[in-house]
């Protein structure tokens, strides 16, 4: 599963953590998070996520 960063500012979704604190379990891959979830550092949208390449 891939990790994706907030363009905002620099947050990392890694799906082998989730954040269970926004109720996202681990193991969730990004495209599988609810439309309505923020980013819990800054609040943006998922839509200012970008994959990050490796």
């Amino acid at each position: 599963m891939d990790k994706y960063r907030c363009t905002v500012c620099g947050y990392i979704y890694d799906p082998e953590k989730g954040d269970p604190d926004n109720g996202v379990e681990s193991g969730t891959d990004f495209k599988d998070i609810f439309d309505s979830w923020v980013c819990p550092e800054c609040g943006a949208g998922k839509d200012q996520f970008e994959k990050i390449e490796e």
